[in-house]
């Protein structure tokens, strides 16, 4: 056999060792795919690290309903030590199948709630994060009892309490389908999720939809509150970490009490005193392309998402939900500024309905705030561009969103809690 003979049977052989590698790796591919296929169409169940069995449904495609759907109460229960958070699980009323959702999206609620003065009982919309995977029977919410602010004179948080103390098992009440723009990538980059407080619900319709659906996603999950008394779900959380290696488990306690600092730890959980920062991240973090999902009150945010985009997170890797009505300065490079886009100058509103003209200015703030400081009144709900109840028609002229909205508006129309007139424009309100 010469030289040239013995090189092209290495050669070949070297070449017959990828084709056989490549081939096995195609056909490991082709039947996750086959299965991911099945799950999407049948459902497949599993069972996670806290013995809780789980429909790991790929919500590739959700289907909503339109307008509002009655959903009945088929199970409460408190989830963290000072029963503060309670969940409740909804099931559709007219027995018909559940669309599945985007792990992080949220349900709108019509509430009647009786007002503090003695008023017969007018409606309240509110939005609250979905806090599981997708099921194929029911919804779960995780609402916290908001208090009266400490010495503010101000009432406790209408919708919270009203649901903690009248809304029970079989207690009826009407839904919107799921929506929202902050939801986890479908794909399989790693994922950090940032949670501070009750932030924490849409987290775990996220970490338990990985563990579900992508079992070998690397997820690490940091879970900043004041102390061991607000956690919430903490034995599931400490379950999915023990039993998942690619689950990290980081919570960080800003007050800790004493029986904090004993607290253990457990076997992919880590307990840090202090917030949840840039400084923490970079410490734990390995060096990877990772997208970072946060959700929690604003001035964690405000300080969060500008430190990592200076620590070099890119704009598209980072993704994330205020409480509320929140300005989160983004660097000025990565995103449209609404001063460049609405007018400097007095911009004429007409509101049709009530056949009013009134001069705005920057300085008026977003169209429902303006609306309301003239007296007119318009139907509203989250004042974020969630739950879509004040959506106006738009008659003529052009309006700019001061951040998008989570809830799509329809053709022709805007929300006015978002958005300032860019030209003069005429409401139909």
């Amino acid at each position: 056999m010469t030289s040239l003979q013995l090189v092209v049977w290495i050669a070949g052989g070297v070449l017959l060792q990828v084709a056989i590698y490549l081939g096995i790796g195609f056909l490991r591919h082709w039947q996750d795919y086959l299965a991911l296929r099945t799950s999407v169409v049948e459902g497949d169940v599993a069972e996670d690290g806290a013995g809780i069995v789980r429909t790991a449904v790929h919500p590739a495609a959700p289907v909503a309903w339109p307008g509002w759907r009655a959903f009945q109460i088929v199970d409460k229960r408190f989830e963290d030590a000072s029963q503060q958070v309670c969940s409740f699980y909804l099931k559709p009323q007219d027995g018909l199948a559940l669309p599945p959702f985007l792990p992080g999206q949220f349900l709108t609620f019509q509430l009647d709630i009786a007002s503090l003065s003695g008023a017969a009982p007018a409606p309240v919309v509110r939005c609250y994060s979905l806090s599981d995977s997708p099921q194929s029977a029911t919804y779960r919410i995780s609402i916290k009892r908001v208090p009266a602010p400490g010495g503010s004179g101000y009432a406790p948080g209408r919708s919270s309490n009203y649901f903690h103390d009248h809304v029970g098992l079989g207690s009826v009440v009407r839904v919107r389908a799921p929506s929202g723009h902050f939801h986890i990538d479908l794909g399989d980059a790693p994922v950090v999720l940032i949670a501070g407080g009750i932030g924490i619900t849409p987290m775990l319709s996220m970490l338990n939809w990985c563990v579900a659906a992508q079992p070998t996603r690397e997820v690490w999950l940091f879970y900043g509150v004041r102390d061991g008394s607000e956690l919430v779900m903490w034995p599931h959380l400490q379950a999915l970490a023990a039993a998942h290696a690619n689950v990290h488990l980081h919570v960080c306690f800003s007050q800790s009490r004493a029986g904090d600092t004993a607290m253990p730890a457990g076997i992919g959980t880590h307990i840090h005193h202090g917030r949840v920062d840039v400084a923490l991240l970079r410490t734990v973090l390995p060096l990877k392309h990772f997208h970072f999902y946060l959700c929690g009150p604003t001035p964690m945010l405000q300080s969060l998402v500008p430190a990592l985009e200076d620590w070099g997170v890119a704009d598209s890797h980072i993704h994330y939900e205020a409480f509320g009505p929140a300005s989160i300065p983004r660097k000025a490079s990565q995103r449209a500024s609404l001063s460049t886009s609405a007018s400097t100058e007095a911009i004429v509103v007409s509101f049709s309905k009530s056949a009013r003209q009134v001069a705005w200015t920057p300085g008026s703030g977003n169209l429902l705030d303006f609306a309301e400081a003239h007296g007119i009144a318009v139907n509203s709900g989250c004042r974020a561009g969630s739950c879509g109840s004040c959506q106006t028609v738009i008659r003529a002229g052009e309006v700019a969103y001061s951040q998008t909205p989570d809830c799509d508006p329809e053709a022709g129309s805007c929300l006015l809690c978002v958005t300032q007139p860019k030209t003069n424009v005429t409401l139909e309100i």
